[in-house]
């Protein structure tokens, strides 16, 4: 998978600026904390409603654990057998990933300490 940068909705970048307000986590680590808490969900069934929220950098969203989250969503979204998905469709679920984690993590996580549980269960 590869992409150079990646927007998210708007209500995920909304949600995003409440849970660093709570936490003090930058958006970068709580967007790699939700797509960790998505795929641990499964397969995405809608995609994110929009592009116009935050924008990542490649590097700066995914560091480099890039291979290792493409590979784990490869593993959560494609069907045993299939064809393999193209990157452009790779990064729509990645982006659905993140949307629908945020909306986990901003009931999850009213606290850091919060934030401490949830990576235990990862």
């Amino acid at each position: 998978m590869h992409y150079s940068k990646l927007r998210i909705s708007t209500e995920a970048t909304s949600r995003l600026r409440s849970l660093r307000q709570r936490t003090g986590v930058t958006p970068n680590l709580l967007c790699r904390a939700a797509i960790m808490l998505s795929l641990e969900e499964g397969p995405v069934t809608s995609l994110a409603p929009d592009e116009k929220g935050l924008e990542f950098n490649a590097y700066t969203l995914t560091g480099e654990h890039t291979g290792t989250i493409g590979a784990l969503l490869r593993f959560v979204e494609e069907d045993d057998g299939g064809p393999e998905l193209s990157d452009p469709v790779l990064i729509e679920r990645l982006r659905a990933h993140i949307h629908r984690g945020i909306g986990t993590l901003a009931v999850r996580a009213k606290s850091p300490a919060d934030l401490g549980r949830l990576a235990m269960r990862i």
